[in-house]
């Protein structure tokens, strides 16, 4: 499920298509459609080579997110081809980073929402379907405001159907689906 685009404008390319395709056009995330029209989500590239050097990446995300207006950007996708490409250890970074939030004074003002080509929910098999609903093309990081979530959810009636939903969608597309749309946005970075 990995994509094969290299270049910048090929990873970005893809997960644009990606949101566009999946997120917001499998209705996955009932919230990104206003941001993606109004151009508010921020598609950053890192080169990042070693989780180190992400974790950086991620500081300078995180305090660009915090010191922006909601109006300029909403939400920020930190997408990094080139490490933790495995999901195990992607996984297991995501606590360093919830610990960049708190060294950064950030927890409650931002939150940070994983993505990547192998994603694993707790519980299943790797070839479960539901898991789709968090497989990107590339591993990335989902840099969230919670007054974005708070704003959502107050509009949104019932949020914790979304995730029920969201499974439901992944089972009647099925694994060929699922493929046919991932490949459909690799194509679209080409």
């Amino acid at each position: 499920m990995t994509g094969v685009a290299t270049s910048e404008d090929a990873v970005v390319a893809q997960t644009r298509a990606w949101v566009d395709r999946l997120v917001i056009g499998l209705n996955l995330c009932p919230f990104a459609r206003a941001p993606q029209v109004k151009g508010r989500i921020r598609y950053v590239h890192s080169t990042a080579a070693t989780p180190e050097d992400l974790l950086h990446a991620l500081g300078d995300e995180l305090r660009l997110l915090a010191g922006i207006a909601p109006e300029e950007v909403e939400t920020t996708l930190l997408i990094h081809p080139k490490t933790l490409t495995h999901f195990a250890h992607y996984n297991a970074f995501l606590d360093e980073a919830e610990a960049l939030l708190v060294r950064l004074e950030l927890l409650g003002t931002l939150q940070i929402a994983s993505f990547h080509p192998h994603y694993r929910f707790s519980g299943t098999r790797p070839d479960d379907v539901t898991n789709a609903t968090n497989r990107s093309p590339f591993p990335m990081l989902h840099l969230i405001r919670e007054s974005s979530i708070d704003r959502a959810v107050a509009a949104f009636a019932d949020t914790a159907s979304i995730y029920r939903t969201n499974q439901a969608t992944m089972r009647r597309l099925g694994k060929q689906g699922v493929a046919a749309l991932l490949a459909e946005c690799r194509e679209t970075g080409r």
